[in-house]
Formats: structure tokens, C-alpha cells, sequence
């Protein structure tokens, strides 16, 4: 069938609107206007998702399945109808209808998904597996409230409900027929000298599935998102007596399973439903991924053959011994054979190098939880550790560092661990990352399994992050690389190294900058009430909240340049607009209170006359894929200041990157491979190395000793532990900057990067040398693209090979 045209799209929307949603058009709101498009896009996505379903099973195509507690997908509806080539002609129809097709979209809420990069990494794969056209499917957790939706007041964050779900957008197929039992408690029993498992709590999985087409509208995939349902345990007898509470009691708690993103994890009872969380998701679909090996191939034992399971980071990893207990307990299969289909079908991507970012389980927990389960991690490191001593090579402390179970804090199991043991493969996000990986956290199981690890460097997709994101960027790459595509074959934007330096070239990019600031300074006008100068240099740093990510360090260079300006008003100073957005976990104290300090800084400065607009800090609430879309494309620098070794990757420094900003940032995580293809005149590196921030430590890290010989470093400090942002609450910021700990080498790091900032203003002062550098920042980010990493899992991870064009139906 040809692509739709127009008019036809227009019969569909208003046939939508009116015989599915029961809206006449002349009452309909511009939300049901875009309801009724949705339903129109949805038809168009489904006929592919249909063809693709088909040749899956026509062709028995081996499958890849991700797991993964986020999948921050953003908006759905505008990148679909530019995968699937339709935008276009979804424009015309609005504009027929008499409505102006850019309010309609912005009716969609971002879907509360997922929270940070771990999330968006997961999104961006999602879209280039699709687009290779690689036999995947996704399982999720359909949040009813996200993580929550972020406000700030009197400058301190305050959490409400994401009430993402009450829109009722037309998007999701609800798969009523796709239930599975949850379990929990219970006890474990040998019956007949079998093993068997006797809950005493259960909870039902129920589907839905979002379709995700890929570019040029050929093959779309699902993501199988679940909710928890306890429909069976509302108490009618309890109702009658007009004990109303008591009769929901059991169905509410069940079903809080799926209501919030990373549930607040300091109490015990956080803690329960984190592991009932984790364990909903993984039950749900290792059920769901045997129900659909059984209905397409004869035998179970091939399922290895057949299936690959992806473990993002260590969340999904109760998906080892839940696969154990469905193949043992339920298909009748022998522990040795299971464990040896396990460890061909398993894979796990780690996220982080802190210890303290592994997951662990204490073990009473888990046998109240999952009795069964602790029974089969038991066995699982009874056998791995009888494995090692039977080859005579390691010592009774090797044997205790990596055996799976903690004896030395209070026995806890360690999810890090049993990934490593249960999966063939093990990789980490970038170069220095798995390097890292290899020698620090998994140093030990290097040894044992050093075919297991690999690398697979980060990736983001270029439809949505230009494409989507910079519709001025976009139209000036199609005209500049012609008939190239750079929107599947990233590597054409090389193109672009030859006229960075061209005058006309640079100023029609100074153009879709310039429009790209002005779209971000009216948002944060409307929106806060700030005004910005957009010819100020915007600095920006957007991300998870946290303080490895040393946004203090920010702040602190922010202050700096205050009191220099104060010092010197008539020095030739760069006007700057800093902006920050990034959420802070609910029961993390200091993060929390770096948001505040943030704002505090901010209001300070921003009504200090004196400054005369030569600074503005800017906060911007409720962070969110939407909202990057809007950031990004206008950063002229962006921020990347972890200490280095401890961002695993990093993907917002890709994304900045690929819209013309420039880095300053450590060697950690990916800026290490940016500076390789941009080249050191096109990226700001500052700080100490790996090497010397472990020489640092070895030797005794004295931060007030970096205080006491740096006078802009002392004041800085003195600042805002003695209250000068806070006079209200002189101390309120004691414990921020924590000089007699500094865990993270602010001090240390404190001077190299105050002198790089510099080296920056110095840098755009020449405007044509930015322009050139941001060009060249552009013209080599091919490299990171999604679709590259997703080739390399599916080359070297996962042994999947794409439909060809001979496999897929027919196209419309």
C-alpha cells in the first residue's frame, strides 16, 4: 500500500475522533484532537508491528529480549510519524482542519517511565532495533506515577505525582489475555524429593505494549509493559460491613508494586517493595519469553538457541534464578542443564563502577520474599565456588570475595555478582569504563572469565536527538550533506570537517543556534520568569542530581566568577546564562540540598544589580526528555565534570555534542572517546586522571590543604558555609562542601577547572573558532550513534541478525 496522503490522514483523525472517542469535532479540545491522531498514527505503526510479528515467526527468527527498570522514551507520537515517513502529511491534515499542528503535539506528556541516562539508553535502543530491523521486544514497568514530577519551592525540591496515565492517551495496546502469577512468601517444601514452592502472596501481571517503529517505517517492535493487578483480593464481605478501607487493603498494597519509579528505599518497607518491584518485572516476562518459545518452537531446550535476555544493569538480574526455578520446577528440566542454558542465554551491561551502586539483598529479606529463589542462588554459588576449588588455583579469600553471598556485612547477596556468574557476557558502556570494570569491581572474575567481558561504548539516536530535537539543525544538514542520509548512517555527517571553517557555512550554523537559544530563553521566560541574554554564552549541565556528578563544582566556579566580577566590574568579561535541571532522588539528602544551594546561588545573584546580566543561573524544574529536546540543541558548553572514574558512560555528552555544543569535562566515562574523534582545540579536559585520583587517595587526600593555598578556593568555601547565599540560614550549607571528607576531590579538581573556564571564555570570544569547533564536534559524532552499539550487542553479545528485505511482507 502507498504512504497516506493528507487527506486521507484527515478522514482518519475525525473519523477517530468521532466513531472511537465519541467527540464532535466542533467541541473537541485540542488534547482530544490529538487523542484522535494518536489512533490515526497507531493504525499505521500496528500494520508494520503486525508484518514484523509475522516474520518473526515465518522466518523463526532467534530474539532479543531487554530487560530493563527504565525505558525513558519521551514523547511517542511525533517520533513515530517521522519514523514512519508521514509527518509531513499529519501537518497538511491539521492545517485542513484549521489547527496548528505544533499545539497538538505539545499536549503529549512525556510518558514516567524512567528517570536517567540508564533509562534514555534503553530508549534509544528500543528505536535502533527497530531500525535495524533486529527480531527485539522490551519488558518494562508501566508506572502509574513515574518517579515523580518536580517542583521547586522557595528553592528546594518537592515531589508530586507524575499523573502521566490520567491523560488516557490512545497509544498503548492493552494485551488483556497477557496475565501471568506473581509470587511471593511462602515457604519451600521437598515434595517427593522435589523442590517446591509454596507462596502465600500472589499478583497478577497484566500487558501492554507499546510499538515502537523504527526509521523508514518497515519494522516496529514492542515494549511489553506490566502493571500489577489484584483484582481477586477486593473483600465484598468487608465492603458490605462498611469496612471500606479493610476491603481494599490487600488489593492497594499489591498494586503499589507498579504505582512509583525507584520507590524510596531508606525504610525496611521500601526495601521490600524495591525487591517485589524488581522481581514483578522479571517474573512477568521470563514467564512471558518461555509462553512465546513454546508456542513457536516444539522444545524448550532450545531456548538458548532461540532467545538472548539482556540485563540492564543489575535490577532485572533476579531473571537468573527465576529462569532456574521455571525450568527445574515447572518444565521438569535437570539443575545442570538449566544452569547451562542460563549461561548461554543470559547477558548483563553494568552501569557503574561504585560499590555501593551494586545492588546486594539481605538474605532474610530475600527468604521471606522469595524463599525458592534464595534456594537457587544457594546452589548457584555452591556450585560456582566448588567449581574454583576444585581447580586448586584460588585461596580461601578469593573464594569469600566472590562468592555470591556477603558473609563480612551481614550476609546480603550481591546482584553484581550472580549477573557475572549467570552471563555469558558482560560489558561495559565505554573504553575506560570496561577497563575499569575489568580491574576494579569484577578484578576478581577478570580472572576466572576474561572471555566474558567486553565493551560496547554508548550510543544515542539522531532521530530523535536532531531530527526531532533541532528542526533547524536538521534542515541544515540535509541541505549541507545533500543526498547523504545521515539520520541512518551517522558517519556522513565526516562531511561537515571540510566547511567548518567556511564563513557562509558558519553563519547559517550561527543561525540555527541563535534559533535554537531563542526557542530556550522565551521557554524559560514563560515558564520562570527570567529573562536571558542570548547572545551570553549558555552553559549548561543537565542530569541526575548526584554527587559524583559534582554540579557543586558548577556552583562553584559560578561563585568565583561572582566575586571576580565584583572585584573587577570592568574587566571584559563573557556574559554567561547557567543552566541546571536534573532531579534528585526523594530520600537523597545531599543532592537535595545542592538543588537548594543551586537556587539560592541563583536568586542571589540574579538580583545583585551589579552583575548587570553578566551572569544568570538558571534552574528548570521537572527535567525530562521533553525538556532536553528544548536545552540541548541550545548549549554552546556543556558540563561533564564527574571525578573521573566514576560516570560509567554518560550520553547527554553525545547528545550536546551532535547539536554543536562544546565539552568541559574530565577524562571519564565517554568524553574520553569524544576527545579522541573531536580532537583537544574542539574539547575542554580539566582534573586529574583515574591514575591520579587513585595516587590522590593512596597517598592521604587532604582537601583543607588545597583550601589553604588557593584564595579563590578558601573564599569560595567560606562563602557558603558561612552563609552568604543563605543569610536566613547562615549554616545551612555546613555540611555541603565537606572539606574533611570531599569524597569526591571538589578541591582537588578546584583550580584546573577554574583556569579551563577561562580558556573557554577566551575561546568564545572569537566567535568564528567556536563556530569551527562546534562544526567539528557535529562532523564526528558518528561513532555514537545507537545503531552502532546496537550492531556490536547483536555482533558480539547477543548473535541476532536483522530481517532482511526478502523476510518482511510486503510494505504499504
Amino acid at each position: 500500500m502507498p504512504k497516506p496522503d493528507a487527506e486521507t490522514i484527515r478522514k482518519s483523525i475525525v473519523y477517530k475522533l468521532i466513531f472511537i472517542l465519541g467527540i464532535d469535532p466542533k467541541d473537541a479540545t485540542e488534547h482530544q484532537w490529538l487523542n484522535a491522531a494518536m489512533l490515526a498514527a497507531r493504525d499505521l505503526i500496528a500494520e508494520d508491528f503486525l508484518k514484523t510479528r509475522r516474520a518473526h515467526i515465518d522466518n523463526g527468527k532467534r530474539m532479543v529480549y531487554y530487560l530493563s527498570m527504565e525505558f525513558l522514551l519521551g514523547r511517542a507520537f511525533v517520533n513515530a510519524l517521522i519514523n514512519e515517513g508521514v509527518y509531513a502529511e499529519f501537518e497538511e491534515a491539521f492545517k485542513q482542519l484549521g489547527k496548528e499542528f505544533s499545539d497538538i503535539c505539545e499536549e503529549e506528556q512525556d510518558p514516567g517511565l524512567g528517570n536517567g541516562g540508564l533509562g534514555r539508553l534503553a530508549a534509544c535502543f528500543l528505536d535502533s532495533l527497530a531500525t535495524l530491523r533486529i527480531p527485539a521486544m522490551g519488558y518494562g514497568i508501566r508506572y502509574q506515577y513515574g518517579m515523580f514530577k518536580q517542583e521547586i519551592v522557595d528553592g528546594q525540591q518537592v515531589e508530586k505525582p507524575d499523573l502521566w496515565l490520567d491523560q488516557d492517551l490512545a497509544w498503548q495496546f492493552a494485551r488483556p489475555n497477557k496475565q501471568y502469577s506473581i509470587k511471593f512468601g511462602g515457604n519451600v517444601q521437598n515434595d517427593n524429593g522435589k523442590k517446591a514452592w509454596h507462596p502465600n502472596e500472589e499478583v497478577s501481571a497484566w500487558a501492554y505494549d507499546e510499538i515502537i517503529p523504527g526509521y523508514g517505517g518497515s519494522v516496529a517492535n514492542p515494549l511489553r509493559l506490566w502493571t500489577a493487578h489484584a483484582g481477586n483480593l477486593f473483600d465484598l464481605d468487608d465492603f458490605n460491613k462498611g469496612d471500606y478501607h479493610s476491603a481494599v487493603r490487600a488489593q492497594n498494597s499489591d498494586e503499589n508494586i507498579t504505582r512509583v519509579l525507584y520507590p524510596n528505599d531508606s525504610t525496611d518497607s521500601g526495601k521490600e517493595l524495591r525487591l517485589k518491584q524488581e522481581y514483578f518485572l522479571v517474573s512477568a516476562s521470563v514467564q512471558d519469553i518461555v509462553a512465546r518459545h513454546k508456542c513457536r518452537f516444539p522444545d524448550i531446550r532450545t531456548l538458548a538457541d532461540e532467545a538472548a535476555i539482556h540485563l540492564n544493569d543489575t535490577h532485572p538480574v533476579l531473571a537468573i534464578p527465576e529462569l532456574m526455578r521455571i525450568l527445574i520446577d515447572e518444565e521438569g528440566i535437570e539443575w545442570t542443564e538449566a544452569w547451562n542454558m542460563c549461561c548461554k542465554i543470559f547477558s548483563y551491561t553494568n552501569h557503574t563502577l561504585m560499590s555501593e551502586a551494586l545492588e546486594t539483598w539481605p538474605v532474610d529479606l530475600m527468604n521471606r520474599l522469595l524463599p525458592r529463589h534464595l534456594d537457587i542462588i544457594y546452589e548457584i554459588n555452591a556450585y560456582f565456588l566448588n567449581a574454583l576449588r576444585a581447580g586448586g588455583n584460588f585461596d580461601d579469600d578469593f573464594i569469600s570475595r566472590v562468592s555470591i553471598i556477603d558473609e563480612s556485612h551481614g550476609r546480603r547477596i550481591r546482584m553484581g555478582w550472580l549477573a557475572v556468574i549467570g552471563s555469558h557476557k558482560i560489558n561495559g558502556v565505554a573504553k575506560i569504563h570496561s577497563d575499569l570494570m575489568v580491574n576494579t569491581i569484577f578484578a576478581d572474575f577478570a580472572k576466572i572469565f576474561p572471555e566474558r567481558f567486553t565493551n560496547v561504548t554508548n550510543g544515542v539516536t539522531p532521530r530523535r536527538w536532531i531530527n526531532i530535537a533541532n528542526p533547524e539543525l536538521t534542515a541544515f544538514l540535509d541541505k549541507h550533506l545533500g543526498e547523504q542520509d545521515w539520520r541512518l548512517h551517522l558517519d556522513n555527517l565526516t562531511k561537515l570537517n571540510k566547511s567548518a571553517a567556511d564563513a557562509k557555512v558558519q553563519a547559517k550554523f550561527s543561525a540555527v543556534k541563535k534559533a535554537a537559544k531563542a526557542r530556550l530563553a522565551k521557554y524559560i521566560e514563560t515558564e520562570l520568569g527570567i529573562t536571558v541574554n542570548t547572545d551570553a554564552l549558555f552553559d549548561v549541565q543537565i542530569k541526575r542530581i548526584h554527587e559524583y556528578k559534582r554540579q557543586a563544582l558548577n556552583v562553584m566556579h559560578i561563585i568565583d566568577r561572582y566575586n571576580k566580577i565584583l572585584e573587577n566590574p570592568d574587566a571584559d568579561w563573557q556574559p554567561r546564562v547557567f543552566i541546571f535541571a536534573g532531579k534528585a532522588a526523594s530520600a537523597y539528602y545531599m543532592a537535595k540540598k545542592i538543588i537548594r544551594l543551586i537556587n539560592d546561588v541563583a536568586r542571589t545573584i540574579n538580583n545583585d544589580t551589579r552583575i548587570r546580566d553578566l551572569i544568570k543561573v538558571v534552574y528548570i524544574p521537572n527535567y525530562s526528555v521533553s525538556l532536553a529536546q528544548i536545552i540541548i540543541p541550545a548549549a554552546d558548553l556543556h558540563e561533564q565534570i564527574s571525578l573521573a572514574g566514576t560516570e560509567a558512560s554518560g550520553t547527554s555528552n553525545m547528545k550536546f555534542a551532535l547539536n554543536g555544543a562544546i565539552c568541559i569535562g574530565t577524562l571519564d566515562g565517554a568524553n574520553v572517546e569524544i576527545l579522541e574523534k573531536v580532537g583537544a582545540d574542539h574539547c575542554y579536559i580539566f582534573g586529574n586522571t583515574v591514575e591520579q585520583v587513585e595516587e590522590i587517595r593512596r597517598k592521604g587526600y587532604d582537601p583543607l590543604g588545597y583550601i589553604e593555598r588557593d584564595h579563590d578556593l578558601r573564599r569560595v568555601v567560606n562563602q557558603i558555609s558561612q552563609g552568604t547565599f543563605s543569610p536566613e540560614e547562615p549554616a545551612r550549607y555546613n555540611d555541603v562542601l565537606q572539606p574533611y571528607g570531599d569524597f569526591y576531590q571538589l578541591m582537588a579538581d578546584f583550580r584546573s577547572y577554574i583556569d579551563t573556564q577561562a580558556k573557554v571564555d577566551a575561546h568564545y570570544a572569537d566567535q568564528a573558532a567556536w563556530r569551527k569547533s562546534a562544526l567539528i564536534n557535529i562532523a564526528n559524532m558518528g561513532f555514537f550513534s545507537s545503531d552502532r552499539s546496537i550492531a556490536e550487542y547483536c555482533r558480539n553479545i547477543w548473535y541476532i541478525e536483522p530481517l532482511s528485505e526478502q523476510e518482511l511482507p510486503a510494505s504499504r
